[in-house]
């Protein structure tokens, strides 16, 4: 049993007629009586009783002709659904963001999202290791940090960016033009917890340094960590992107070059999946965005 054959039958039991059914399907009256032949032959019963030159559905042919109804209906829908999905009015998008900076960042454009493309639903996930759940389907795309090294994944780069010491303005150190991490562990210091991946960032290029770097309160919260900043609690090692999306005009950001802490942000995905027109859409909600950030270290 075909495809085709069961589209032939189809209109063939709409039009009752072998010549109108096969010049509506394109095709000689001699191709289509083939067709319902070997149709009827691969299902063992007769769809038609042929009466002279009427023809009529058999009991078979209209159970056969329910089912094909079904089957067709469903085929359309799912081509009605598939449009949908690339005019963006429905569908579905998840996305993995390392907490912190860069979850808070997609969260940021949720909203704007939303307003584009309401039909679309969206899942952000908080997670530190995106990774396998991006090998394992369950991510579109991830937002982290580069290289994630594995031949399974594709990556882009969204951009590069340096921490900063940030500090109140009326702090000891506020009004120095750059800062090196001798000067900066002798501070009180506030800092996101040890999971966190610019964390283990400032804590690995710290130990290569010969230094250690105690933080006086550690907190996952981005609220809290820049309340304690304001409040005069401490001081901290913040990513541009964090700094920039508070935009607090009370605080500090001092460049830190010795040694530099630095890091490249990209989006990671399966090589072998299909980027749908949802997905494109916020990536490049994102890269528009993150393009509006100031990143003077680029310039």
């Amino acid at each position: 049993m075909e495809f085709r054959q069961l589209e032939y039958f189809k209109l063939l039991c709409e039009e009752l007629h072998f010549t109108r059914a096969a010049e509506k399907l394109g095709i000689t009256q001699p191709t289509l009586s083939h067709q319902i032949k070997a149709l009827e032959d691969d299902i063992g019963v007769p769809l038609f009783d042929r009466i002279g030159k009427r023809i009529a559905v058999t009991e078979a042919g209209g159970i056969l002709y329910k089912q094909c109804s079904n089957v067709f209906g469903l085929l359309q829908g799912a081509r009605d659904e598939i449009s949908e999905l690339q005019r963006m009015e429905r569908g579905s998008l998840s996305i993995g963001a390392l907490p912190g900076e860069l979850n808070h960042l997609a969260s940021s454009l949720l909203v704007r999202f939303h307003r584009s493309y309401p039909g679309i639903r969206i899942k952000l996930h908080s997670i530190e290791d995106s990774v396998e759940r991006i090998l394992a389907n369950e991510l579109d795309l991830a937002i982290t940090i580069l290289p994630q090294e594995d031949d399974r994944l594709r990556k882009t780069t969204l951009y590069q960016e340096n921490f900063y010491f940030v500090c109140r303005f009326d702090h000891p150190l506020a009004l120095q033009e750059s800062l090196n991490l001798a000067d900066i562990h002798k501070q009180p210091i506030v800092m996101f917890p040890e999971t966190h991946h610019c964390r283990q960032l400032i804590d690995g290029v710290s130990s290569t340094a010969g230094l250690q770097i105690e933080p006086l309160i550690e907190t996952a919260s981005i609220e809290s960590l820049f309340s304690l900043i304001r409040s005069g609690t401490g001081s901290s090692i913040l990513s541009k992107t964090l700094i920039e999306m508070q935009n607090d005009p009370e605080l500090k950001a001092i460049p830190i070059d010795h040694p530099s802490l630095r890091r490249e942000v990209g989006i990671i995905f399966h090589k072998d999946k299909y980027i749908g027109k949802a997905a494109k859409g916020f990536i490049e909600l994102l890269t528009d965005y993150v393009r509006g950030l100031k990143f003077p270290e680029q310039d």
